[in-house]
């Protein structure tokens, strides 16, 4: 403990069950006085309610020898043996040494009081050294955690019901900065902001504790991102790839299938030892009981956890959130794992945030955000990160979702994620109404890794599929207005029109490596110009079965090596023809 800087007289006071002697006394004065350099005026008070020894203040500080204090001192010493070395059946050896090794210490704890509550906001005075980011633990046994600094009182959010706290309750320093237990025992499990079960179930055995915010690793601690991490959607993995450690945000109006691209590609890592993080903000209780149920009855809850702050849940629980979720990812990261994490949404956790500022008095900025806004995002994004082969290998794949107003991408929240993230996916209100699943908008969506994050066959099977795609859309809407056109601009029309159906997916049904590159051959081959339009889904559908079913030695080669040699591409497009000729009649072949 530092010195304090000396001041004239400094008033303590003592509260006791029975008073010291005179020589007690003067030992006190003297070591407040060699503590603080400063004169004491020692106050004494009677207080049965300690039941035994006595409770000191003095400068902000608290030095408690009552029954309850070395009780607490006791209680703290056995839990740090037990995060150390506690295992099945050692609990009564544990506290036989806990009791024989127990020393009771002079510590002090800074006290600070409660100034006012409300709205999960304390202002408290008194507590001059905390810092931000700090747990307090306030005497009902609330926890709350400094969010903001002044000369005289500190503004911290509350993790609990705030109706117990009142003006004039006591609130002390922990030296704690906020975390969650993390380990294996949580997957397959919903739990809270503060990693507690909210599914009903057993409670949760963790491995460890991390805390909630941590630096990102830094340059030296990170590799280039190079290897694929596959959604399953033909759209996102052809043309917008996304590498394990990469964040690709995903970023359209309400209701065009935001959440729906994130969920099939959690279903799309079941055996490929990736495990999957969903964060749900500001969500409907109802709606994230759907999306459990849903991973439940496709066999990917076993490798998930499913993080959640609801709209009825306080803001603070909604804020702390994600980086409880990224806490959890970041435990699996530094085991040398694989981990997919869906933020949905941060447009709400700003929001959030936004309200939990203005309530403690910052001063607004751009659409009422406070100044620090962008900070929010960027210190949770880029914990993101393939970690180097030194530091295990292990990477963490940020998805984070954002919701834009009739399809503003230049707004506040929308255009500071986007200069944080790597690259975003952009759904088009107009493309969803249209009938196309997912709706991705080929102009502005963009992935800055590119093909790096693709397989070799991948990148030889998609070809020019973007450039086509992009071409197909300016003349589509040149062409609108035109009833007179020429034989090859309507070829290209149809082709436009043929390689978008060939990119719609129904949910739930995301598309493995193999099918994804025999389905890119046969369009860029345009081999789908002779199947109508309605019927394409239905070819291709049932082109895969029959690949699946007749050529399982291709499909399988294809996964494996990943490669797309001359040989494989032609035998793709004579198997592809042939069952096209077969079934010219169920097609419609023109």
């Amino acid at each position: 403990m530092t010195d304090k800087t000396p001041v004239e007289r400094l008033t303590a006071r003592l509260l006791c069950v029975t008073p010291p002697d005179a020589a007690q006394e003067e030992r006190m004065r003297r070591f407040l006085s060699q503590k603080y350099g400063a004169e004491v005026a020692l106050s004494i008070e009677i207080d049965p309610s300690l039941r035994s020894g006595f409770r000191l203040s003095a400068g902000g500080e608290v030095y408690d020898w009552s029954a309850e204090g070395r009780l607490q001192q006791f209680r703290e010493s056995v839990e740090q043996r037990a995060l150390h070395g506690l295992q099945d059946g050692s609990i009564i050896p544990l506290l036989k040494s806990g009791i024989q090794e127990f020393k009771l210490l002079a510590t002090s704890s800074e006290i600070g009081t409660v100034l006012s509550v409300g709205d999960g906001i304390a202002v408290v005075e008194g507590l001059e050294h905390a810092a931000y980011g700090e747990i307090l633990l306030f005497e009902c046994g609330v926890k709350g955690m400094v969010q903001d600094l002044r000369r005289h009182e500190t503004g911290c959010i509350l993790f609990g019901d705030d109706e117990e706290i009142e003006a004039g309750s006591r609130v002390a320093r922990t030296g704690k900065t906020a975390g969650v237990p993390v380990g294996e025992g949580f997957l397959g499990r919903v739990v809270d902001a503060l990693g507690r079960p909210i599914d009903g179930g057993p409670e949760v055995k963790p491995s460890g504790y991390r805390p909630i915010e941590e630096p990102a690793p830094g340059i030296i601690e990170r590799k280039s991102v190079d290897t694929p991490l596959e959604t399953g959607l033909l759209a996102i993995d052809a043309m917008f790839p996304i590498g394990r450690g990469q964040r690709e945000l995903i970023i359209g109006d309400r209701q065009t299938g935001k959440t729906a691209i994130a969920l099939d590609a959690i279903l799309n890592q079941k055996g490929k030892n990736v495990l999957c993080i969903y964060v749900a903000i500001g969500q409907k209780a109802s709606s994230v009981a759907q999306l459990v149920e849903n991973l439940r009855k496709r066999g990917a809850l076993d490798y998930c956890i499913v993080v959640s702050a609801t709209a009825g849940e306080e803001d603070t629980m909604q804020y702390i959130a994600p980086y409880a979720g990224c806490a959890m990812a970041e435990y699996f990261m530094h085991e040398g794992r694989d981990v997919l994490i869906v933020y949905d949404d941060l447009s709400k956790h700003a929001i959030a945030y936004r309200a939990m500022s203005l309530l403690l008095e910052r001063a607004p900025g751009r659409e009422a955000y406070p100044g620090d806004v962008f900070y929010l995002h960027s210190r949770l994004l880029e914990r993101s990160a393939h970690l180097s082969d030194a530091l295990g290998g292990g990477s963490m794949t940020a998805l984070p979702i954002v919701e834009t107003q009739a399809g503003d991408v230049s707004a506040y929240i929308p255009t500071n994620i986007i200069s944080i993230t790597d690259g975003q996916i952009f759904l088009e209100s107009d493309l969803f109404f249209a009938g196309q699943r997912p709706a991705v908008n080929v102009g502005l969506s963009v992935s800055r890794v590119g093909g790096a994050a693709q397989t070799k066959a991948m990148k030889r099977a998609t070809g020019a599929l973007r450039l086509d795609l992009a071409q197909y859309r300016e003349m589509e809407v040149f062409t609108q207005f035109s009833s007179d056109l020429d034989e090859n601009t309507r070829e290209q029309l149809r082709y436009g029109q043929g390689l978008m159906r060939m990119l719609r997916q129904k949910q739930y049904h995301p598309l493995s490596q193999h099918a994804q590159v025999i389905v890119l051959v046969c369009a860029m081959e345009r081999l789908f110009l002779n199947v109508p339009d309605a019927r394409i889904a239905a070819f291709r559908d049932a082109m895969l079965e029959h690949f699946e079913q007749e050529h399982p030695s291709l499909c399988t080669g294809l996964e494996e090596d990943r490669t797309l040699t001359d040989e494989r591409k032609q035998q793709i497009l004579s198997i592809a023809g042939d069952f096209l000729d077969k079934n010219a009649a169920r097609f419609g072949r023109n």
